[in-house]
């Protein structure tokens, strides 16, 4: 993964393995930064990465 990469949220669903609508709520409560192209919403790889790395030190 890149991190200058701009992640879908499909892509997003599927390395989380979670559902759409669990992406919209990390997105709308800004625990996982996105930006809007048009009306595409993008997850850089970056921030996905910083938001596995701050929930993996929650956890520990």
């Amino acid at each position: 993964m890149r991190d200058d990469e701009l992640l879908t949220v499909p892509e997003v669903m599927a390395r989380l393995k979670i559902g759409r609508s669990t992406v919209y709520d990390l997105i709308r409560t800004r625990r996982i930064a996105s930006i809007t192209i048009g009306r595409a919403r993008r997850i850089p790889a970056h921030a996905l990465a910083d938001y596995l790395h701050a929930h993996l030190e929650e956890a520990a």
